[in-house]
């Protein structure tokens, strides 16, 4: 998929096509700049569908993704997809991006409404003239340009939802606005993603749902974040880590293990691909590949 537009995420899976994808986020400082296109050159061989590319909160890395989409779109094989969120820009600003994401040849846009600076579970405030919900940037998105649009799911609910019907209600809501596909947060119990995407079926919705996936390498630092954005580890997936304690490359190696039996399960379930959550790094998602017997 080298056009700047290319096929989308639906045309592929009605092709019965599976869809491999990358994440990264702008690098900090020169030698995590250096880190990310290692990680981008050596993932490139593995030709996936799409690599997206995350935004801060606040806009804080927008000079940063606009560039490094850009470089992506000019430089290599990949279809790069920016991230783009409500917080903290007003709809101009936000046209503008978009504006900007096009001129640099970037067609794909991962749509988000964002999360307040307190963290997702903090209550939201729209920034005064801006967006307050995900499908009005999907419909702005739409309307400002040639764009395929993303958008973010959440298998155990989005730690703001009423419920889990609730939550489903909401994709729904962004798949009629006009995304064309989502990816999901982070999560470790295949049986919750397959109870999402029932959900959305039963709402007469075929939207793909693409699992995202996050190898557990550093078991306190995945229940921390998942603390953060509702994301349980299970405590079958804490103890089996856990065991491991004081040897952390055994350690490493059964987060590694347990990230491939969870993808393998969801393939083999009907799940349209998997996303990986790459940290901007290569070195683990090249490990889970090895063990689902993904080639190049």
């Amino acid at each position: 998929m080298t056009d700047g537009r290319g096929r989308s995420l639906a045309d592929l899976i009605q092709r019965g096509e599976r869809s491999f994808s990358f994440e990264f986020f702008p690098p900090k400082d020169a030698a995590g700049e250096e880190q990310l296109w290692q990680a981008v050159a050596t993932l490139e061989a593995y030709r996936p569908t799409f690599v997206s590319v995350t935004y801060g909160a606040g806009g804080g890395t927008r000079d940063s993704t606009v560039r490094i989409t850009g470089r992506i779109a000019r430089e290599t094989s990949l279809l790069p997809m920016a991230h783009l969120t409500c917080v903290g820009h007003t709809r101009g600003e936000l046209e503008s991006i978009l504006d900007e994401y096009a001129a640099a040849g970037v067609h794909h846009v991962m749509a988000l409404r964002g999360d307040p600076s307190d963290g997702p579970r903090a209550p939201w405030t729209p920034t005064e003239g801006g967006l307050t919900y995900a499908t009005e940037l999907v419909e702005l998105a739409r309307a400002r340009g040639d764009f395929r649009v993303g958008v973010a799911a959440f298998p155990e609910g989005h730690p703001s939802a009423e419920s889990l019907d609730h939550d489903a209600d909401v994709l729904v809501a962004k798949a009629r606005a006009g995304a064309e596909f989502a990816v999901t947060q982070m999560f470790f119990r295949a049986a919750d993603y397959f109870a999402l995407v029932q959900r959305v079926r039963d709402r007469g919705v075929d939207l793909p749902i693409l699992p995202g996936i996050m190898p557990i390498l550093n078991l306190k630092a995945i229940r921390r974040q998942g603390e953060l954005i509702g994301t349980e580890v299970p405590e079958e997936v804490v103890a089996r880590i856990a065991a491991h304690d004081g040897d952390a490359v055994s350690m490493r190696a059964e987060g590694i293990a347990a990230a491939a039996e969870l993808c393998e399960k969801l393939l083999e379930g009907g799940a349209p691909g998997l996303h990986f959550y790459t940290l901007n790094r290569s070195r683990a998602t090249l490990e889970i590949f090895e063990k689902l017997d993904v080639s190049v």
